[in-house]
């Protein structure tokens, strides 16, 4: 099995909340595996999540639908459809991660386009890329662009 660790996984990804980073890691993880299911403590110790936090996510995605949870002796987390039919936003909004939240940078209640902070431009085509990404991701494209690392 190539492994998916590496230095990468210590920064984080910019506008991302770590619940989003974390549930893209272990989707992205599964996503390797093809048919094969991983325990939890395994997708913990390849992204490099904490258990705690990732047995959370890991429900979350279940309960929408996009992982198989498989109780008992060589069970485990699995992807519950193909990788070209699971998005990045379908496993951010499964986490409660929405990309197309529009709040103010500099906190104000009353920010948009006819009253903005002096980041909402710049913010907003950040804001506006990330959906595009989002939506226009998935885990078979992540295969796809992935060279494993050798062990």
């Amino acid at each position: 099995m190539a492994s998916v660790q590496g230095s990468c996984y210590k920064v984080r990804m910019l506008g991302m909340p770590t619940r989003g980073e974390y549930a893209l890691r272990a989707m992205a993880y599964l996503a390797t595996l093809g048919d094969e299911s991983a325990p939890a403590l395994q997708v913990a110790d390849q992204t490099g999540v904490p258990a705690a936090y990732l047995s959370k996510l890991l429900r979350r995605l279940t309960v929408a639908g996009l992982l198989v949870a498989q109780k008992g002796h060589g069970g485990g987390f699995a992807l519950a459809y193909e990788p070209a039919d699971i998005s990045f936003d379908e496993i951010l909004n499964a986490v409660d991660v929405d990309v197309d939240e529009d709040h103010c940078a500099f906190g104000w209640k009353s920010c948009d386009p006819k009253h903005p902070c002096p980041l909402h431009p710049a913010r907003s085509s950040l804001m506006e890329s990330l959906l595009h990404w989002a939506r226009g991701t998935t885990l078979a494209d992540v295969l796809n662009d992935w060279v494993p690392i050798s062990e």
